[in-house]
């Protein structure tokens, strides 16, 4: 064999190695983009819940400031809407459904 077709294969064979490492780092790379995403939609839920959580208790000050003095708000209408501002964070901190 030639010294010139000796080197032609060894270039191939690392030509080989080199296009079978290339398809495993992006195997790896694709991998750490899926994590990378599912990570930023789970910051995502969390801060849409945290969001909702704040508005809501704002809301919920601004009302109880809003009301006279004299007049006291009926306890059904609190509950009710505690288990309203309650029902809004479960359903934001439940697992999304695939």
């Amino acid at each position: 064999m030639s010294p010139l077709a000796s080197r032609k294969k060894l270039l191939i064979a690392e030509s080989e190695l080199n296009r079978a490492q290339l398809v495993q780092e992006l195997q790896t790379i694709s991998g750490e983009v899926h994590a990378l995403a599912s990570q930023a939609q789970t910051v995502t839920a969390l801060a849409s819940a945290a969001v909702k959580l704040i508005f809501g208790l704002a809301s919920f000050r601004r009302k109880k400031k809003s009301a006279p003095v004299a007049e006291k708000p009926s306890w059904l209408k609190t509950i009710l809407q505690g288990a309203q501002l309650a029902g809004s964070i479960w359903s934001e901190f439940r697992a999304p459904k695939k």
